[in-house]
C-alpha cells in the first residue's frame, strides 16, 4: 500500500467508494442519534484481526483432558494445544467465570469488562467476503462490498465537530450513500497519518498561501461552482484539509517526539516508531478519540494469522496474543483517562470491537495446520456493553453454530424462535444502542444481551 498523501485523502473525499450523499440527506438519520444519545457520548474503535484467528487458542477453547485425539471421530474437535510452540498448553479461566485459549494474553485481565459472541456463522470461507460482510454487515456481491460500512454510518449518524471523524489504519472502509465528512480518512501506518497532518514541506509565503486560499474559496463560490455537486464536494475536502493541517493535529500522534504524554504512551504501549504495528495503531486510537479528533476509528491488530500449514504451531498463537496484547494496553489507557464534564471513563464511552473474517477449523490438516473455518466469535468492550459475559455458543461437535436467544444469550433452537448471530446482529446491536435502529437497513436484530441497559 502506498504512502498516504493530502492528494490522496481528497480524493477519497471526492469519492466516497463511488458516491456521493450530501448532508440533507442524512438529517433524519442525524436527529435520531442525536436524540437518543445526547447527553452518552458515543465512540466506537474496530479492531481486525487480519487472516483468520484460530477460536480454540482465543475466545472459545475446549478442555484438551476432555478433548482428547482418543476421541476425535466423536468430537470432531481437536485443541492440539500440546503441539504449540511457546505455551504451556492450558486455557485461561479468569475470576468473573470467562474462560480462554492459552494464547488470550493480557486481554484475559479485564474478562470483566469483555462481552464474547460465540458460534457465530460467517456463511463464508473466503477472506474477502468474511472482512466486508463484518465491516458493512451485508453478504457481499462476489466478493465485492455492498453498502457503507458500519463505523460510516455511526459517524455519519455520531459525528459532530471532530476533525477526522472517521479514521481508517492499514483496514478498509466504504462509505457509497452517506455525508462526505463520514467517509474514512485511510492510511496505511501512523507515519503516514503524519504526512497528511503536517504542512507540506516547503511552504509557500504566508502571504501567497493566505492569496491562494481566496482564489480558491472565491472560485468555488461562483454560479457556475455552486450548481456543481462535485466542486462542492472538493471545495469542503480542501477546507478539511486544511483545517487539519492548521489545527497542529500531528503533535498528538508523533510517538517519537520528545515530553512527558508521548513518553507515558512510549512506555505503557511499547511504541517504537510512527509505524503500522499494533501497539503505534492503538496509541493511535487512543489519541484520536481522546483527542476529540475523531468518533470512529478502525485498525489492523494483527496479521499473519493464515495458517494453513505447520505455521499453526509457531506464529498462529503468538500473533493473535501480540493483537490481544496491544487492545489490552488500549482498553487500559481509555479507563485510565476522564471524559470530561462526565465523571467517567473514556472507555464508558467507547465501544471496542475485535473480529476476524472467520475461523479455523477444529481438526487439524494433514500439514500441520488448520484451513478456513464457517464458524467464529468475536469481542466488545466497554460503552453500554455487558462485560463479563458470554454469549452464544460452538457445539462440542466440530464447532459448529448453534442458535440462541438474542434477549438472553442463552442457546434456544430455531424452533422455538433462536437464531444463530452473524456480524449483522452484532453491527444492529450498536446501531440500536446509539438510537440508530433504521442504519444500513441491515434488516437483522440486535442481540440485547450484549447490553446493560438494552
Amino acid at each position: 500500500m502506498r504512502p498516504t498523501t493530502r492528494r490522496t485523502f481528497l480524493k477519497s473525499a471526492l469519492f466516497a467508494a463511488g458516491g456521493i450523499a450530501t448532508m440533507a440527506g442524512a438529517g433524519p438519520l442525524v436527529r435520531l442519534a442525536r436524540a437518543g444519545g445526547e447527553n452518552w457520548p458515543r465512540y466506537y474503535i474496530f479492531a481486525y484481526f487480519s487472516g483468520g484467528w484460530d477460536i480454540l487458542l482465543g475466545l472459545d477453547p475446549r478442555d484438551p483432558r476432555t478433548f482428547t485425539n482418543g476421541n476425535l471421530r466423536q468430537t470432531l474437535i481437536q485443541p492440539g494445544y500440546e503441539l504449540l510452540v511457546g505455551s504451556d498448553g492450558r486455557p485461561v479461566e479468569t475470576p468473573s467465570g470467562l474462560t480462554f485459549g492459552p494464547y488470550i494474553g493480557d486481554l484475559a485481565n479485564h474478562a470483566a469488562r469483555l462481552a464474547v459472541v460465540r458460534g457465530m456463522s460467517m456463511e463464508t470461507l473466503t477472506h474477502e467476503v468474511g472482512r466486508r460482510r463484518f465491516l458493512t454487515g451485508k453478504p457481499p456481491t462476489g466478493t465485492q462490498a455492498r453498502g457503507s460500512s458500519a463505523l460510516t454510518w455511526l459517524a455519519a449518524g455520531l459525528s459532530r465537530d471532530e476533525a477526522m471523524p472517521h479514521v481508517a489504519l492499514q483496514t478498509e472502509s466504504y462509505n457509497v450513500d452517506q455525508p462526505n465528512f463520514a467517509t474514512a480518512l485511510s492510511a496505511n501506518s501512523v507515519a503516514d497519518m503524519l504526512r497528511v497532518l503536517r504542512p507540506s514541506n516547503p511552504r509557500l509565503e504566508d502571504r501567497l498561501d493566505r492569496q491562494l486560499d481566496a482564489f480558491l474559496a472565491e472560485v468555488s463560490d461562483c454560479p457556475e461552482a455552486t450548481r456543481s455537486a462535485v466542486w462542492q464536494s472538493a471545495e469542503a475536502g480542501r477546507l478539511r484539509a486544511r483545517d487539519m493541517v492548521t489545527r497542529g493535529l500531528d503533535r498528538l500522534f508523533d510517538f517519537t517526539a520528545a515530553g512527558p504524554e508521548m513518553e507515558r504512551l512510549r512506555g505503557h504501549y511499547g511504541v517504537r516508531a510512527n509505524d503500522s504495528s499494533p501497539e503505534a495503531q492503538a496509541a493511535f486510537a487512543a489519541q484520536a478519540i481522546c483527542g476529540g479528533v475523531s468518533r470512529c476509528v478502525s485498525l489492523q491488530a494483527t496479521g499473519g494469522l493464515d495458517t494453513h500449514f505447520v505455521d499453526w504451531t509457531t506464529n498462529q498463537g503468538p500473533n493473535q496474543r501480540r493483537g490481544f496484547n496491544a487492545i489490552a494496553r488500549l482498553i487500559e489507557d481509555l479507563a485510565s483517562r476522564e471524559h470530561p464534564g462526565t465523571g467517567t471513563s473514556w472507555l464508558d464511552h467507547t465501544v471496542i470491537v475485535g473480529f476476524s473474517e472467520f475461523s479455523r477449523t477444529a481438526l487439524l490438516n494433514d500439514r500441520g495446520g488448520r484451513d478456513h473455518a464457517l464458524t467464529n466469535a468475536c469481542f466488545l468492550a466497554g460503552g453500554n456493553i455487558r462485560g463479563g459475559t458470554v454469549i452464544g455458543a460452538s457445539s462440542d461437535v466440530g464447532l459448529a453454530p448453534q442458535a440462541i436467544d438474542f434477549g438472553t444469550g442463552a442457546l434456544r433452537s430455531s424452533e422455538d424462535g433462536g437464531q444463530v448471530p452473524r456480524p449483522e446482529n452484532v453491527l444492529q446491536t450498536l446501531f440500536h444502542d446509539a438510537g440508530l435502529d433504521e442504519a444500513a437497513d441491515l434488516r437483522a436484530d440486535p442481540i440485547t444481551a450484549l447490553l446493560r441497559l438494552a
